[in-house]
């Protein structure tokens, strides 16, 4: 059994196919897969999505990219989607200084309103860091999830692992733990508990190897947590069965078999 965790498939590149890159994450035994949203309109198609498909579940919120998006009307109608049962966090929200689309008080506020929305419904928080990782922890100390929260696609460094996992975060994991020269971060998650791991596709993005230059898509989770039960010298097994549980206790959902 496995998670993915983090897959836009709300998104247009999985357009007219979408139906078979579902079957497919199911033949590869992927049992469940979290939508994270990026914007209200794609926060209400993965709400579509995931009423359609019981394995899926999705995520609400606006991306640091698309910052523009959130607003007094959209925060309103955030609050209305966290009501339905398959909405388990919001997400994906954070901070990106690589696009750098918008100044980093904004960024902020808008990652800080969405973390306070987050504590408001009770739901976990998806984090996108990309090259603002002092400013990402930054506004988790100072609005810390109280329902917990993923960084996703971790690329930081073993001290901000260290402040992660002290607090109770879940670390993600994706197609580059598979990449020949990510030495650096197999050897960051070798050292990481299991029990603090989840694995994630970012499809249609980070395709993982050999499928690097191709489309991503959720039954490629499964190479990720190979490539994982290799950095951790664990079998698969078992490092399914734990970024299962972890996935299962972080988003609030039973597991079954």
């Amino acid at each position: 059994m496995l998670t993915d965790t983090h897959c836009h498939l709300d998104l247009e590149a999985f357009d007219p196919d979408r139906e078979a890159v579902i079957e497919r994450a199911l033949a590869a035994g992927v049992s469940r897969i979290v939508v994270p949203g990026i914007d209200p309109a794609t926060s209400r198609r993965a709400v579509a999505l995931a009423e359609k498909h019981p394995a899926v579940f999705a995520a609400i919120g606006v991306h640091p990219n698309a910052a523009d998006k959130f607003s007094p009307e959209s925060l309103s109608e955030f609050r209305m989607l966290a009501e339905h049962p398959k909405v388990v966090g919001i997400g994906e929200v954070g901070i990106d200084f690589f696009w750098n689309k918008f100044d980093a008080a904004t960024q902020a506020r808008v990652f800080r309103q969405q973390i306070e929305l987050a504590n408001e419904v009770g739901k976990p928080v998806i984090v996108h860091d990309r090259d603002a990782h002092a400013a990402v922890m930054e506004a988790l100390r100072a609005t810390p999830p109280l329902a917990g929260a993923v960084l996703h696609a971790f690329s930081g460094d073993r001290a901000m692992a260290a402040e992660a996992v002290a607090r109770g975060y879940y670390l993600g994991v994706d197609g580059p733990l598979t990449y020949k020269r990510s030495e650096a971060l197999r050897a960051l998650f070798a050292g990481l508990p299991l029990e603090q791991i989840l694995i994630e596709t970012d499809a249609p993005y980070l395709t993982p190897h050999p499928h690097r230059g191709q489309r991503n898509e959720p039954a490629y989770v499964r190479l990720v947590a190979e490539a994982l039960a290799r950095t951790k010298a664990q079998d698969f097994e078992t490092v399914a069965a734990h970024t299962t549980r972890n996935a299962a206790r972080l988003f609030g959902w039973e597991l079954w078999n």
